[in-house]
């Protein structure tokens, strides 16, 4: 689990990095991709591997509160997302869609230290 858990932080550096240098590349994806069940069933199963991959990943990182309470979060999430059904989800991607450049380069910003903060836990 914890090779999950690094690979997320990889994930989520690379991604900040993204949608700080062209946070239009990943909101055309949203805008591309945001009416699809894919899309939606993908948000769900990544929220529930990652969830779990937290919580079993936890006792073996320097922080396992706080990995814990992020697994419970993701598959919070995903419980969320399911539950919500489709047309919300699709309103939550328009949502996402019409934040600024500026906020979404903050975003961009705060996933690297998550990021980073991730992989610093588990290595």
């Amino acid at each position: 689990m914890t090779y999950i858990i690094l690979l997320f932080g990889i994930f989520i550096i690379f991604a900040g990095t993204v949608l700080i240098v062209r946070p239009d590349y990943i909101i055309d994806h949203f805008t591309k991709y945001g009416d699809s069940f894919s899309l939606h069933f993908f948000a769900v199963l990544v929220r529930v591997i990652l969830g779990i991959a937290f919580l079993i990943g936890a006792s073996g990182s320097k922080y396992p509160l706080i990995l814990q309470i992020f697994g419970w979060l993701s598959i919070s999430a995903a419980l969320v997302l399911s539950v919500i059904g489709r047309e919300k989800f699709k309103s939550l991607i328009k949502w996402t869609i019409k934040i600024t450049p500026l906020f979404q380069r903050l975003m961009g910003f705060f996933a690297i230290l998550l990021g980073c903060f991730f992989i610093y836990a588990v290595i």
